[in-house]
């Protein structure tokens, strides 16, 4: 009797750190450059970025650095450059295409890298 008492005690807890270890967070904080200008890049940036499974971004103005955090289950971080590179705003792995680029207010035209 009191074998099954310690037995089911057991396996309690190790069913409870099996559960636990199942739902270790997966959020990378990360950060890269995304190249515009104004206060108006800043938003677009930060909206762009904001795809299901970001969790918070922030664009800098001045040093160009965008630090996001993200849950690596739901997104890459392939996806939150490809998301931005389609605002119109070129990253370390993407870069906008020319139309949307052109699209761009006047104050926001950065110079683009090669």
């Amino acid at each position: 009797m009191i074998y099954s008492i310690l037995i089911s005690v057991a396996m309690f807890f190790f069913g409870s750190i099996i559960a636990h270890t199942n739902d270790v967070d997966q959020t990378q904080k990360t950060e890269f450059i995304v190249y515009g200008n104004c206060d108006m890049c800043e938003a677009r940036i930060e909206k762009a970025a904001n795809v299901d499974g970001v969790k918070s971004a922030d664009w800098d103005k001045s040093t160009k650095m965008l630090t996001v955090e993200y849950d690596t289950e739901i997104v890459e971080l392939k996806t939150i450059h490809e998301s931005i590179a389609a605002a119109g705003h070129d990253t370390e792995l993407a870069k906008a295409s020319d139309s949307v680029y052109a699209k761009l207010p006047m104050c926001c035209k950065y110079d683009r890298p090669e």
